[in-house]
This record gives C-alpha cells, sequence and structure tokens, in this order.
C-alpha cells in the first residue's frame, strides 16, 4: 500500500506541474511580414475621393467621423449620405444634427430634426 502511494504522489505532482500554465512568448518576424495592417477608414476616404457614391460607404465614413469626435467630417459624410437618401434610420438624422450643430450650423441642424419630427411614428418604432 505505502509503494503504490509512494508511486501515486510523485505522479499526482508531476501531473499537476505538467498541467500549470506557461507564459511563452514567441517571436514571430514571419507572421509580421505576412500581414499586414490594413487601415478600412483610410481605404474608403480614398474610395470616396475617386467618386465612388453608396448609401452603406457614407454610412460607414458618418459613423467612423461621429465615433471619433471628428464631427466636421462626420458632418461633410452626414451630407454626402443625405444627398442619396433621406429613408434613414432615426440615428442618422441625430447624428448628422449634432454633427451640423458642432460645426455652428443650427438652422440646417433645427430643420433636419423637423424633418425627423415630421416621419411617421411606425417607420420610427420598427427601426427604433
Amino acid at each position: 500500500m505505502q509503494r503504490k502511494l509512494a508511486l501515486l504522489v510523485p505522479l499526482i505532482v508531476f501531473s499537476f506541474r505538467a498541467a500549470a500554465q506557461n507564459e511563452t512568448y514567441y517571436k514571430t518576424d514571419k507572421v509580421g511580414e505576412k500581414y499586414v495592417y490594413v487601415d478600412v477608414i483610410k481605404t474608403y476616404e480614398k474610395v470616396a475621393a475617386k467618386g465612388y457614391k453608396s448609401v452603406d460607404l457614407f454610412q460607414k465614413l458618418g459613423n467612423s467621423s461621429y465615433s471619433n469626435c471628428e464631427l466636421e467630417k462626420a458632418a461633410e459624410w452626414y451630407s454626402e449620405l443625405f444627398a442619396l437618401t433621406t429613408d434613414l434610420d432615426p440615428v442618422y438624422y441625430y447624428r448628422y444634427a449634432e454633427s451640423l450643430r458642432s460645426i455652428s450650423q443650427n438652422a440646417k441642424a433645427d430643420a433636419l430634426i423637423e424633418k425627423l419630427k415630421r416621419k411617421p411614428k411606425s417607420s420610427l418604432k420598427s427601426k427604433v
């Protein structure tokens, strides 16, 4: 019995040690050379500068600028978005109005909020 116990104790201790997580860091130069970080927003801006226009593109550019507190750029992108369509979620009206207020275009922002208020209530509730 003691012989089995003597074999079992080192085995248990060894298994705990083997199962412990080791913090090992590997240097991976090859992965760094293989993959490149792509700034998607800059790519979208280049695409927009070349003249491509789509609702999705301007939504992404406007949302990105708004999220990064670049409200002047956000107002520019939302302006392009609203030039294409006005059938948008209420959040775009609000963000565009806030962006316009940040660049002191309060009259235009108030007009946008009034448009939002005049939208049918059913369309507002279904999208919120």
